[in-house]
């Protein structure tokens, strides 16, 4: 064909190898009537739509300098009558496959793209960086004061352990030793769970949220409480305008996060209002007031009267924390209370991107995108896994892992997990009901009940011979702890404090715990 006869311009690329025969690469104006094939694709949507690895194809196969680079992206332009930079393209394509991007109107997708900085490359970040923080859409495990909920990937509940005001959600206030299927979730997919004393939290891949449970969004142990309990999950009607992601019950309130990356929170008690004025009893959200208001938060992390709030801006990822400054677990530098969010600056002195945060009862921690772990807060058993049991009240770089690249980590009371690329788990802190996983004696007790200082690999899950992902631990201070090790395959793996249940295993004649991983007969695949 004769490009010049057609009367279509031509565009010349310069590091194309093509035949003697063939000197130039013609783009053609389609019509939008010419476009309906590629896939699902509106008639007239641009194909990367249909196809967003076109791209990649485009950039990597076919050897382009910066010039025809240049001219590729002018042309497509004038094509397509479209603004957008072929990145931007691809980002926002990328975007429209994410759950949470799906139902968004037109004008919701453009206030979240000025909200992450202008650009569907920022979206993008924003969204995944959220994804991998906790595990949305895919099988976790959370393992609660005294009870347990697990998911799997496709958004089914399992529940077991203690039940005494119906935290397990079957209708019932007896105990589960067994996994057990909350079958009156049928038909909603649940994409993140949360669990605090006697409460469950379960978020839908719609954005609602359901609770049982203590009626009340504070802990368990609180006295301003109310007493009315639900056996199975109901709406919280108080929360069906927001489209909630993810949630975090603390100690005395209870944290919620949008997927616009707007924090919310209920029922915190007198002595900090976390940002607002708001009563303990306080059943309404209420969006977590100062800095945080413009700023989009990705995760969030609840501890004892504290909240942590990961967010993504386009200058990077950083920390901002809440509530009581006890043992200088707010990260600033002195047991300051913070009434509004307050950037941990710490962060930016080590040259550390935060990627995953954990919030323990007294103590926190982060991992870097760098693999680096960095702990504070009350050292207390040696939880923060620098040597000893003092206080720091900055971040401070665990240095005995400084050979490992860290991805994961998660915190209890006074107990510290940490997963390394590889999958291989470290465990320090308080070594009370076997929670750390550490048994190395001839005799089978070794020394699974010490203290320890320092971080240590789990020897019992290397012989799992499988790469773990996800690790939770009890994080209440009132209650006996218990661990998960989740792997890939999305085998289940449980140990210490198993007295309600909470283990999912059967325990022998007087047996209170397991020492061991024991292997959980749940399909979480």
């Amino acid at each position: 064909m004769d490009a010049t006869a057609s009367g279509t311009p031509s565009i010349q690329y310069h590091n194309i190898v093509v035949d003697q025969s063939i000197s130039t690469l013609v783009v053609s104006p389609f019509t939008r009537q010419q476009r309906h094939c590629f896939g699902d694709s509106i008639p007239g949507e641009f194909p990367l739509a249909a196809n967003p690895s076109i791209v990649l194809h485009v950039l990597t196969g076919c050897n382009l300098d910066p010039q025809d680079l240049a001219k590729l992206e002018a042309s497509l332009k004038t094509l397509i009558n479209h603004e957008l930079s072929i990145s931007e393209l691809a980002a926002l394509d990328m975007c429209q496959k994410r759950a949470i991007f799906k139902p968004m109107a037109d004008d919701e997708r453009e206030a979240l793209k000025q909200r992450c900085g202008g650009s569907w490359k920022l979206v993008l970040r924003f969204l995944l960086a959220g994804e991998a923080c906790g595990r949305r859409e895919k099988s976790q495990a959370i393992a609660g004061p005294g009870h347990s909920i697990a998911v799997t990937s496709k958004g089914s509940v399992f529940s077991f352990g203690s039940n005494s005001s119906g935290q397990l959600g079957h209708g019932t206030l007896e105990e589960e030793w067994r996994p057990r299927h909350i079958r009156s979730l049928q038909g909603i997919r649940i994409i993140q769970a949360a669990a605090g004393a006697g409460r469950t939290m379960l978020i839908s891949d719609a954005g609602r949220v359901y609770a049982f449970g203590k009626d009340s969004f504070g802990e368990a142990e609180y006295g301003g409480q109310g007493s009315k309990l639900v056996t199975t999950p109901q709406p919280v009607e108080s929360l069906k305008n927001i489209f909630v992601v993810q949630a975090a019950i603390g100690n005395f309130f209870t944290g919620v996060l949008s997927r616009e990356g707007r924090v919310y929170t209920f029922s915190w008690g007198s002595d900090a209002k976390l940002g607002h004025q708001t009563e303990p009893n306080d059943l309404e959200p209420h969006p977590l007031l100062g800095p945080l208001e413009n700023i989009p938060v990705v995760q969030i992390a609840a501890g004892y009267c504290y909240l942590l709030a990961l967010t993504c801006q386009p200058g990077g990822m950083s920390v901002y924390s809440v509530g009581c400054g006890l043992g200088g677990k707010l990260g600033h530098g002195s047991r300051t209370d913070e009434r509004y969010p307050r950037l941990i600056e710490q962060f930016q002195t080590l040259n550390l991107q935060p990627m995953v945060v954990a919030a323990g009862a007294w103590h926190a921690a982060v991992v870097g995108q760098d693999g680096r772990v960095c702990t504070w807060g009350w050292g207390r058993y040696g939880c923060l896994g620098h040597g000893n049991e003092d206080c720091e009240s900055v971040p401070k770089v665990i240095e005995s892992l400084s050979n490992i690249k860290a991805v994961h980590v998660a915190t209890g009371d006074y107990t510290t997990f940490v997963v390394s690329e590889d999958g291989d788990v470290y465990s320090f802190g308080c070594g009370e009901s076997s929670s750390l996983g550490h048994s190395t004696g001839a005799d089978g007790q070794g020394n699974r009940h010490t203290n320890v200082l320092n971080p240590e690999i789990v020897t019992s899950l290397k012989q799992v011979k499988e790469r773990v992902v996800q690790v939770s631990l009890t994080n209440s201070i009132y209650w006996n702890a218990h661990t998960f090790a989740l792997t890939e395959s999305s085998k289940l793996y449980a140990f210490g404090a198993g007295d309600k249940g909470q283990l999912g295993v059967e325990l022998v004649a007087n047996q209170s715990e397991r020492e061991n991983p024991e292997l959980v007969e749940v399909d979480l695949s």
